[in-house]
This record gives C-alpha cells, sequence and structure tokens, in this order.
C-alpha cells in the first residue's frame, strides 16, 4: 500500500517542494509538489532522483570506531564514549585551538547543520575553524560585511520583476543557482526574455545560461574585477550616476576608479573597450536592473573585489534595495528586526592563522591551510591535533588532497559525521552516520535569507527513523556533549541550554515583543514534539512575522506552519534599507579601508597577461560538488568528468578527443581524457569539481568504479584571495598535453613563478 509525504527537497540551493511516494519505508518516487507556494511544482533531476539519494546501500547504518586500526561497526553508546575519550584528552593537554572543526557544504542543507555547528564551536573554544565557505562564497561574505556591516546580508536579484539581468560567473541553469534560493531559475531567467527584459552573461565558457543570452562576454578567467571596475568608471565618466539612498563614499571611490578605463582593462579582459561602455550604457539605461555573481567571479585572486563591484554597480545605478533591483530578503526565522541605527561593523583579521598567518574572515581560516595547520610545527601555538568533521570532505574539495591526506593520518584523534565512508571520513576514528533525508525534518535556515521571495515551509520526517537510526540533531547534540566535558547529559540539555539563553536575551531588548518577560514562562509556551522543533517555534514566533508570543495574533507560530503544509508565502522582497545596515556609521560604506588597500593589487593586474592555458572548472545539474557520484541516477551522460579544451587549443597541443591528457599544475599533475569542444574559449580549459573517488578504504562502489580526478590536485594551496582567504580555483595556469607526450623540463619552475 502506498502513500504521499510531502518534503523540501535539501540537494542544492533551489529548496523545491516535493510530493514523495512511499511504500513501506521506502521513497519509490518523487514529483515536484504543484502546490508550493514557492516551487510551484518545479523539479530537476537531482530532486527526481531523491529516493535513489535516500536509499543508496552504500549509506552507513551504524557508527563506525576504529579498533586495531581497522574502522568497525559499533553501537551509539561505543561511538560517543570514544568521542569523549578521544577529544577531551586533547583539549585538556594543548588547548581548544589543538581541536579543528571543518563544515561541508551539507551542513546549510539540514536543520541539524544549521542548529548545532554553532553550539559545538561556542563549546569547544577553537579559532581553528574551516568550512566550505572559503572554497566557494566567503567572497561575497567579506564584503558584504565591509559594506552593510552583516557579513550575512546578501542582497539577491529580483528575478520576478526585473528588465535587466547581468550574470558573472554564474551558470544557474545547471547549478539551480546559488546565493539566490530561486526553483526554476531557468524558467525565471525564459521568463524575463519573455516579458521584453535583458540577459547578459559575462563568462569564459558558454554555458547552457550564456546559450540563453542576449549577449554573452567571454571574459579572460580571473580579471572579472577589472571589467566591473571598468563598468563603474564608465558610469561616472558619463554621469550616468544615480546611486542608492543612506549610502556614503560615492564621491571618494570614483576618484579610485579612475584609471579602470575600458581601454585600460581591455586588453587584460580580452573584451573590446566598446563592448565593456555598452554593458555599462544598458545597465544603467534600464528601468530595473541587477548584477549578480557567483562561484566563477569569487574563486579569483580578486574574489572580494569583484563581490564588492557587484554590489557598487547596483548601488551606483541605484538598483540596489528596490524592486526589480537587488534586494534584502527577509526570512521567518531571522531575528527579530532592531531600528536602523549604526551598529558594531565588521572586522577581518582579529586572529591569524598558525603557519601562514593568514587572517581570519567570519571567524574562518582558509580550507586551504587545513593540511599545514595539522603537519607543520611552528613556535607559534599548538598544531591541529584533533579534528571534527560534520559533513565534510575536504580530501576533494580542498586544494592538494594528497597533502591533506596525509596530514590526516597523522592526527591524534579525528570524528567524522557523514552517512559515507568517503575520501575524508575514511581517516577517522569514529564515524557517526545521520539518517537519510526522508528520516528527517526540513527547514531552510540559511537558504530563506537568500531566497528571491519571501516564504516560509516546513515539513516532518515522511519516514519514521527507523530502529537503529539516529536524528542527526541528537547526534550533533550527543556531540557537543562529548566533545565539551559533559558525556553521558540528557541530549534535550542542549536544546533548552540555547532556549533559555535566547529567550534570556530576548527579554532584555527593547525592541522585542517579549521585552520585560518571563523566559521560563515563554519557554513553557513553546510548542512541538522535539528539541529542534520548539528552538524552530522560538525562531518563528520571535522573528519579522512571528506572534512574539500573543502580540500578535495574526503572526506566525510553529502551529501555524503545520497548519500550512505547502508553505506560507510571506510576499516579494520589499525595500529595507537602513534596516539591515550595521556598519558604524549606519549608512552602506561604498570605499570600506580593506577595499581601498586592496585597490592597488587590482591596478597592478592591469598589466598582467597568463602565459599558456589556465583552469577554470564547470557545474553539472545532475551533481553537487563531490555528493553525489554514488547514486547511478544522477552519474553518466553529460555528467562527465573530461577536460573541455578549445578545439584550435587541442590541435595545436597534439590532444585528440576523447583521449587521455596529462594536466599539471602548482599542487600535482592528473590524467584526465579530453573532451574537445568550442564552449570554452581560446586559451582556457575546464574540468568539474568533486571527483577523484579513487582513494583506497571508501565505500562508494559506484563512485569508484568510475571515478574522474581531483581537480583540485592541480592546486597547491598557496593562491588566495587576501581578504577573504577564498582559494583561487579558476584562472590558474596549467600546462596540457597529450599523455605519451614528454613533459618538459621547465614546467615546474613555470608553475612556480606563475604562483
Amino acid at each position: 500500500m502506498s502513500r504521499t509525504a510531502l518534503r523540501i527537497c535539501p540537494l542544492c540551493e533551489a529548496t523545491c517542494g516535493l510530493t514523495l511516494t512511499i511504500e513501506g519505508t521506502r521513497v519509490t518516487h518523487a514529483r515536484g509538489d504543484r502546490d508550493d507556494v514557492f516551487s510551484q511544482g518545479f523539479i530537476c533531476p537531482k530532486g527526481a532522483s531523491f529516493g535513489a539519494v535516500d536509499s543508496d546501500p552504500d549509506r552507513l547504518r551504524t557508527p563506525l570506531v576504529r579498533r586495531d586500526g581497522e574502522l568497525r561497526e559499533a553501537t551509539w553508546e561505543e561511538a560517543f564514549d570514544a568521542v569523549a575519550a578521544g577529544i577531551r584528552p586533547v583539549v585538556e593537554r594543548h588547548g581548544p585551538n589543538s581541536v579543528g572543526v571543518v563544515l561541508g557544504n551539507p551542513n546549510v542543507h539540514t536543520m541539524a547543520g544549521a542548529l548545532y555547528p554553532t553550539v559545538l564551536l561556542a563549546g569547544l573554544g577553537t579559532r581553528s575553524i574551516f568550512t566550505a565557505s572559503t572554497v566557494d562564497q566567503m567572497p561575497k561574505h567579506v564584503s558584504s560585511g565591509l559594506l552593510f556591516g552583516d557579513a550575512n546580508a546578501i542582497p539577491v536579484p529580483d528575478l520576478d520583476r526585473t528588465d535587466h539581468l547581468l550574470l558573472i560567473g554564474a551558470n544557474p541553469l545547471e547549478s539551480n543557482g546559488s546565493l539566490c534560493t530561486a526553483p526554476d531559475f531557468p524558467g525565471k531567467l525564459k521568463a524575463l526574455k519573455a516579458r521584453g527584459g535583458t540577459l547578459v552573461v559575462i563568462d569564459p565558457r558558454r554555458t547552457r545560461t550564456a546559450k540563453l543570452a542576449d549577449r554573452h562576454v567571454a571574459v579572460r578567467p580571473g580579471t572579472d574585477a577589472l571589467l566591473l571596475a571598468a563598468m563603474a568608471q564608465v558610469l561616472y565618466e558619463e554621469g550616468l550616476v544615480d546611486p542608492t539612498p543612506h549610502v556614503q563614499g560615492i564621491e571618494e571611490l570614483a576618484g579610485e576608479l579612475g584609471e579602470f578605463t575600458p581601454e585600460a582593462v581591455a586588453e587584460a579582459c580580452d573584451v573590446e573597450a566598446g563592448v565593456i561602455r555598452t554593458l555599462a550604457r544598458e545597465l544603467a539605461a534600464a528601468p530595473t536592473a541587477a548584477v549578480y555573481g557567483r562561484i566563477g567571479s569569487c574563486t579569483v585572486p580578486h574574489g572580494t573585489l569583484a563581490s564588492w563591484l557587484v554590489d557598487v554597480l547596483n548601488i551606483l545605478t541605484g538598483n540596489l534595495d528596490r524592486p526589480g533591483g537587488a534586494l534584502f530578503p527577509q526570512a521567518a526565522t531571522d531575528k527579530t528586526p532592531r531600528p536602523a541605527g549604526p551598529g558594531r561593523g565588521f572586522a577581518l583579521g582579529r586572529w591569524h592563522s598558525r603557519v601562514s598567518r593568514h587572517p581570519e574572515a567570519k571567524g574562518e581560516l582558509p580550507l586551504s591551510a587545513l593540511a599545514e595547520e595539522i603537519d607543520t610545527a611552528t613556535e607559534e601555538g599548538e598544531p591541529v591535533r584533533a579534528l571534527i568533521a560534520v559533513a565534510a570532505n575536504p580530501v576533494l574539495s580542498a586544494p592538494d588532497g594528497d597533502r591533506l591526506d596525509k596530514a590526516l593520518d597523522s592526527l591524534d584523534f579525528m570524528v567524522s559525521v557523514d552517512p559515507y565512508l568517503n575520501e575524508t571520513s575514511r581517516h577517522a576514528d569514529v564515524v557517526l552516520p545521520p539518517p537519510p533525508p526522508s528520516q528527517s525534518p526540513h527547514h531552510d535556515f540559511a537558504f530563506n535569507t537568500l531566497a528571491v521571495r519571501n516564504q516560509v515551509r516546513y515539513t516532518r520526517p515522511a519516514i519514521p527513523l527507523e530502529p537503529g537510526r539516529m536524528a542527526e540533531t541528537e547526534i550533533l547534540a550527543r556531540l557537543i556533549l562529548a566533545v565539551t566535558g559533559m558525556h553521558g547529559a540528557d541530549p534535550v540539555a542542549v536544546d533548552h541550554m540555547v532556549i533559555d539563553q535566547t529567550l534570556g536575551k530576548a527579554v532584555k531588548e527593547p525592541h522585542s515583543p517579549v521585552h520585560g518577560g518571563d523566559p521560563r514562562e515563554l519557554a513553557g509556551r513553546l510548542t512541538g514534539d522535539t528539541g529542534p522543533e520548539r528552538r524552530l517555534d522560538m525562531m518563528l514566533r520571535l522573528g519579522p512575522y512571528g506572534d512574539g508570543f500573543g502580540v500578535r495574533p495574526d503572526g506566525l507560530s510553529l502551529e501555524k506552519l503545520l497548519a500550512h503544509p505547502h508553505g506560507i508565502d510571506l510576499g516579494p522582497l520589499e525595500p529595507r534599507l537602513p534596516q539591515p545596515l550595521k556598519t558604524r556609521s549606519g549608512r552602506v560604506e561604498l570605499l570600506p579601508g580593506p577595499i581601498a588597500d586592496d585597490l592597488p593589487r587590482l591596478r597592478a593586474a592591469l598589466a598582467e597577461r597568463p602565459e599558456g592555458l589556465v583552469l577554470v572548472g564547470r557545474r553539472h545539474l545532475r551533481s553537487n560538488n563531490s555528493w553525489m557520484h554514488n547514486v547511478p541516477a544522477l552519474t553518466g551522460g553529460s555528467n562527465r568528468c573530461t577536460l573541455h579544451i578549445h578545439p584550435e587549443d587541442a590541435e595545436r597541443l597534439g590532444v585528440r578527443n576523447a583521449e587521455p591528457v596529462r594536466v599539471k599544475g602548482a599542487g600535482g599533475e592528473v590524467t584526465v581524457k579530453a573532451e574537445v569542444t568550442d564552449a570554452v574559449r581560446r586559451g582556457v580549459v575546464s574540468m568539474p569539481h568533486g571527483w577523484g573517488h579513487d582513494r583506497p578504504g571508501t565505500r562508494l562502489s559506484h563512485a569508484s568504479a568510475d571515478p574522474g580526478v581531483n581537480v583540485n590536485q592541480l592546486l597547491d594551496g598557496r593562491l588566495l584571495d587576501p581578504l577573504s582567504g577564498n582559494a583561487v580555483l579558476n584562472g590558474v595556469p596549467v600546462e596540457v598535453a597529450p599523455e605519451a607526450a614528454p613533459e618538459s623540463p621547465a614546467v615546474t619552475e613555470k608553475l612556480t613563478a606563475l604562483t
């Protein structure tokens, strides 16, 4: 007997609503939920394969504990006993910074990953924090922090109402959107064109998104900031500046950008000056417009400057914070909005990494520095001796996985929260596997702060937790207790503590709807079957649309949300400035000091010209980093690990289609099959991220049968955007030759000089 259940898809940032068909305890089919207030029935191949992802036979079902050098099945009690015995002595002997924490991308796709890691980090007190953000989006967080005073205040394009959309380094037809949560991104772009709008794509590859564009500009990789700076200079030069209100620094910025004329940047960008002027004029002339940049413009040497300039263009054209431009979403679980006014601002470099002295950004150190923080001794503090990895696979996602692979073997202790025994978790002394997504509740805390329409949705588990499984929320709560010296305490204590602390602060805040209330009385009024549900209820009721614990009877609560299983639409994005600003001035600070200090480095780039080939990444619609290569339904077809190379470059180098080539970078060498295509511009080669499933000791039967190669092994980790610590993954020089070709003795010296 089959039944249906609703579930929000956790497999990418689009957060589409699904209707699952369930037979017994197995998901047999998934389709789009036509009544979902946000996605309205849209589904992509990943969502359609939800059942296959959910029931992957290689998913771990019980904890693993290392005994006599081997990972063996264990009980949950044995696993947490081992965690406490392994982590606490390291903290007590060497201090909290000797324990590193790595948080992977999937954390933001689960309720547990949103609610518990911050508690874990606070309890440990470690500064050795590394996340996937520094191989992805940290430049956007840093630029937002410097502009708006809040690293999480990221404006998103108003896709449904804009007249002109300029995308740089973004391919949402493959990625489904990123730092811009939008179900059916392809449909929204087609609707833009259907209503007479204009789509411009700046990308060195002719992606599926670029094919849809009215104008595609194949910029030279790594020069995004130069191109955007020249567009801003044109706005000033031609009197086209009509800025957003609540901004300071308009005149000062004009002087700083004076040298970046289209003529000055044209050769470096390999884009004609006339084209750059046209891009700027069309942007300024559009009734409404939005500029949106993503990973291609973040993972470059000037990633923070490029991210900053995206918002500079929105500001100078008056399109920041207006309908049809770029606006700040308002999530239902955001904190109670405080009155507009000056805030604490945003600071960089409050501490530094031990070995290379990289400054922290948003409380994090570069993931590229993890290996050296483990394997390099210095007089400056203790190395990382123990590691907690939560939904993270940095052996594949960080530069120079070979070095990190060896470094992980040298740790005193490692615990990994992961459903798979993968390239990273195979090093752990304890592996704690969360249940499959069908057995977990879901609310998008992070992605609703980036959504192109305000809405709120929550789905309870579609299938009851199997016997022997442990909810991911309980796993992380018990992990917190085990590593902070409270092993054995009831895990519900973690949720009680958070609720008590949150309500204790809320009643003291004059702008809070519960100001002056009794925290214990308020806690007693929370609803929900579990601690995480009670926390969600609290956040909803204190949030911008909440009922304020009865102050606003029509407001949100968990009870009201459960009565709307397809979600509640909260309306289109609305102008919010100056309320979101937390800068010391209370205004948008257009030219913050760290940005001004980094502009000379961008000026020096005007004279740079890459020699030979440079590497860029690419996304696949049916993949998400390294997550899904073990699911047969999501591999094969166009989802292949190949090297895209332009026909003219292939002919010059003697490279033939479908034959192996040797690719060498500063961090190492890989052999991969060539795919000759004019989808990449001349001088550029492209490989996808997340492959390389050929290391021993994993349990990824399908992925290891067609492992691909790890593109990040071509990087040695030394190339970083200095403001954000983000790894440089695009525009990286490489050497390419047929597999049988002799290697040039000058290659290593040349690559070292280039880096």
